[in-house]
């Protein structure tokens, strides 16, 4: 019996490696899209991967059945939104420093299109784990898709000042 549970627990490690080599790439490159840093300076992004990671092999024994890259890219989702919800209150500020290609938006619309267009989860999960109405959810992804395609662009002076005056 005992030889039993050596073996069970060199399958599970063997299992595990497996699966991480298999989605860590994604799953980072996830955390980097919320966390709003550069893809080549990701500390933020590296500990949530790791945080993720280290939950879903917690719960490996207990995923039979289900799908493990599901259960590690939710606690992903989750432990942003907490994160960034005790530190700033209300998903917060945008992140300042190096920026990433979704620095201009705020977290909770970084959240929600990481969610909806990188990673393709259906609206309504997306709501059910945002605890957040489907319809909110929808106008977010919206307002942040449209943020991203056509971000403002600074006027030049000579345009504004144009404009002002009366004709």
């Amino acid at each position: 019996m005992r030889d039993r549970q050596p073996a069970r627990g060199e399958r599970r490690a063997r299992e595990f490696e497996a699966f991480v080599a298999g989605v860590a790439g994604r799953l980072l490159h996830a955390a980097t899209l919320l966390t709003a840093e550069a893809p080549d300076a990701n500390p933020r992004a590296r500990r949530l991967l790791t945080l993720a990671l280290a939950h879903t092999y917690a719960r490996w024994d207990g995923l039979r059945g289900e799908d493990p890259y599901d259960c590690a890219r939710q606690y992903l989702a989750t432990r942003f939104a907490h994160t960034t919800w005790y530190r700033h209150g209300a998903f917060g500020p945008a992140r300042t420093g190096p920026r990433g290609p979704l620095a201009g938006l705020t977290p909770r619309e970084r959240l929600v299109l990481v969610l909806r267009i990188y990673e393709g989860v259906a609206e309504e999960q997306t709501a059910a784990l945002l605890g957040l109405p489907a319809e909110r959810v929808h106008a977010i992804c919206d307002r942040a898709t449209a943020t991203v395609l056509h971000p403002a662009r600074p006027d030049p002076a000579g345009r504004a000042a144009a404009k002002a005056a009366p004709s």
